[in-house]
């Protein structure tokens, strides 16, 4: 099984096109299976645990995977001059994933503790909290096949894991119609996907460093620390409207305002198609003082985002009415009439989705910049804005205000990264310009 494994994923030739085909084939699978298992769950076992399930595979289990995810993987794959190996690399994010699994159950045990959340609400939500952390462990090895050149590899691990977790949790969804027993026989699949399709492909690469180095966890902590803070409130930003909804409306409000939302899935793994491509190539420009060349692959690649967001816009304006009413159809008689009287909220949503895409190109810029200070302060400020806005906006105006509160802090995180990556640019340009155009 492992050399039929190994063989699958890791052969061809052509290395450029295997890394642009598979990684779009493993991001639309991942996304795609983000999108609609959602909405399979409603249509199996309702609208209450499908909202469970919706906030705890899109909201709190992914808070949990950024815990374990760390910010490490933008680090990792512009790290092209081996600051850190990749045994010390796997190493802190053992750690990172331990801290994931700890702080996950921690936060349920006093959520039911407090009466706000059922025995049988946290039993699934602690279980799609171990789903997303298993993914963060595979992330490490994901990255670590980008980095090595191998893109095409990271797709590959993404498409055939999705494939057999999201297979054998459905399948065990529809036979029983029980959502506990389903999201348990997920995460074994996704231990198995890993052990198949990460554990054992690395060692089909020829320069991987399993070395570990004396006090490298604490030199990863302080590179990457801001890093983590970072994404973890980036994710909170990005999901504030969600915990909201959890807190001031109900379960079945959660898994409606999901189903809304699924566009931005779909916005953010088409902008990934465009930037992680170009991110080795970006951080090379950059190193070699390329700054003229920098700045035109950026102005171009957002160019292209800013066009697509105009035309999902556009698309959602003529067709999002229509597409939620198929979306009811399919969900069932009994929910004629509930998605549809959020089509401006659907609009609202795919815009923001827009901005959210624009907001990644910059924060990568950011970080290829080692500017990740920078990237600290705008999150913190729009995570305070967050906090402010997102409860008093969704009790006033329920699914809608929690829309206008996404496309609002969205906009703030693409002004406050626009005028840190400009700053940065116009300074290192004119301080390389002093030097006489060459490095001390």
């Amino acid at each position: 099984m492992k050399k039929l494994t190994r063989h699958l994923l890791y052969k061809g030739t052509d290395i450029d096109r295997q890394n642009v085909v598979w990684n779009i084939a493993g991001s639309f699978v991942y996304a795609f299976a983000s999108m609609v298992l959602s909405f399979l769950v409603i249509r199996v076992v309702g609208d209450e645990q499908g909202g469970i399930f919706s906030f705890g595979f899109s909201t709190l289990g992914q808070q949990m995977f950024i815990v374990a995810y760390f910010g490490l993987r933008p680090f990792q794959i512009t790290d092209n001059k081996g600051e850190f190996t990749f045994g010390e690399y796997l190493e802190y994010r053992n750690i990172t994933c331990i801290l994931a699994l700890i702080f996950g159950a921690l936060l349920l045990t006093f959520r039911h503790g407090a009466g706000q959340y059922s025995a049988s609400k946290c039993m699934i939500l602690i279980l799609l909290v171990i789903y997303k952390v298993i993914d963060g462990y595979a992330d490490v090895y994901e990255s670590e096949f980008q980095r090595q050149g191998s893109l095409y590899l990271t797709g590959k691990s993404n498409f055939f894991r999705t494939i057999l977790s999201v297979s054998a949790f459905l399948v065990t969804l529809a036979a029983f119609e029980h959502l506990l027993l389903a999201c348990v026989v997920a995460v074994a699949a996704q231990m198995l996907g890993v052990a198949l399709f990460n554990l054992d492909v690395i060692h089909a690469l020829a320069h991987v460093d399993w070395n570990k180095g004396e006090g490298k966890n604490r030199a990863l902590f302080r590179s990457t620390v801001f890093l983590f803070v970072s994404t973890f409130l980036d994710f909170y930003v990005f999901s504030a409207a969600k915990y909201a909804i959890d807190a001031k409306i109900n379960d079945a409000a959660s898994g409606y305002f999901n189903l809304i939302f699924m566009p931005t899935s779909v916005i953010y793994m088409v902008a990934n198609f465009i930037i992680r491509p170009f991110l080795t190539k970006l951080t090379n420009m950059w190193l070699a003082r390329d700054f003229d060349s920098f700045k035109k692959e950026l102005s171009r690649i957002g160019v292209v985002i800013l066009g697509l967001t105009v035309l999902a816009v556009g698309a959602t304006a003529v067709l999002g009415r229509w597409v939620l009413s198929v979306m009811e159809f399919l969900l069932g008689v009994r929910y004629d009439g509930m998605l549809v009287q959020y089509h401006g909220a659907f609009i609202v949503i795919v815009l923001g989705g827009g901005f959210y895409a624009l907001a990644n190109l910059m924060y990568y810029s950011l970080v290829i910049m080692r500017k990740q200070k920078a990237i600290f302060i705008v999150y913190l400020s729009a995570a305070a804005a967050a906090v402010l806005l997102s409860g008093t906006l969704v009790s006033s105006f329920g699914i809608n205000g929690a829309a206008s509160c996404y496309l609002l802090l969205m906009v703030m995180l693409v002004v406050g990264f626009g005028l840190f990556m400009t700053g940065v640019y116009q300074n290192e340009k004119k301080e390389y310009a002093g030097n006489g155009g060459s490095e001390e």
